[in-house]
């Protein structure tokens, strides 16, 4: 299930650095907590994109000036996206940076059917190898056009897959179809503009700060209907729950449907 969660922005000019994926993981494990349910408490079958608005860019970071502002949030289950909901108007107005946003509602995104491919965009970075303190491998370069590239996701999800407990044996044995195709076309003229698809993102866990590279291009996956399906609601590769491989598709024009709006938000997050 994937909805897009609207705040109302109460302090028109704030900011939050370019890459602020690790601050809304922050907020949304403190309304994880605050909500009180232990079993997720280290519940991580999610993922959400960054922050959408009107904004201007300067040194500190991005200054965010509509009067709303959107976040994408998606799961494979919506008692969690229920949850979630319910814990957010409880806990009311939110710091996420510099920004103070106030939930105004939820909109469900509407369903999605796949052939054997699909056009995705990246609404946060894709990470190939998992965060280890310490290490260095896993801020590696891999190019998108190399057989590694498409071989670590390929493992990495059908591994997700397994654990979820969603699919059979047989079923996994026939997804087999997993090929990764960026467009050459847009990493090209990134290229040509001395601009980068690639960077070294922070993430933190337990408050320990680690740095993994991350990717961010447009590309077409061919795989079963059913792995589409998966990577779409559960995002793609690692870190997936701290703002990771969350995917959108490209030329979506889907309208959303409302599912809840608050009627009270308290005036703080108390």
């Amino acid at each position: 299930m994937r909805v897009r969660l609207i705040f109302d922005l109460k302090n028109r000019g704030a900011y939050v650095p370019f890459h602020h994926q690790f601050l809304i993981a922050q907020v949304i494990r403190g309304v994880l907590v605050k909500g009180g349910q232990k079993q997720y408490l280290d519940f991580q079958d999610f993922n959400f994109s960054g922050l959408k608005g009107q904004t201007k860019i300067s040194r500190q970071g991005l200054h965010f000036f509509s009067q709303k502002v959107t976040l994408v949030i998606s799961s494979g289950s919506e008692d969690f996206i229920d949850y979630f909901e319910k814990s957010l108007f409880s806990v009311g107005e939110v710091m996420v940076g510099n920004l103070n946003l106030s939930p105004e509602r939820f909109e469900r995104e509407p369903e999605v059917s796949f052939t054997e491919y699909g056009k995705f965009l990246c609404l946060s970075p894709l990470a190939l190898l998992p965060a280890t303190f310490g290490e260095e491998d896993q801020k590696r370069f891999i190019s998108p056009e190399s057989d590694e590239f498409s071989d670590l996701l390929y493992e990495l999800t059908l591994a997700r897959m397994e654990s979820s407990g969603r699919f059979s044996p047989e079923e996994l044995s026939a997804f087999y179809r997993f090929q990764l195709v960026p467009d050459k076309d847009y990493l090209k003229r990134l290229d040509d503009s001395h601009k980068k698809f690639s960077r070294i993102y922070p993430m933190f866990d337990s408050d320990i700060r680690y740095e993994l590279r991350g990717y961010t291009f447009p590309f077409t996956l061919f795989a079963s209907p059913k792995v589409l399906e998966f990577v779409y609601k559960h995002g793609l590769g690692h870190s997936t729950h701290k703002g990771f491989g969350m995917l959108d598709l490209a030329n979506n024009a889907g309208e959303p449907v409302l599912v809840s709006q608050s009627s009270r938000i308290t005036a703080s997050g108390h």
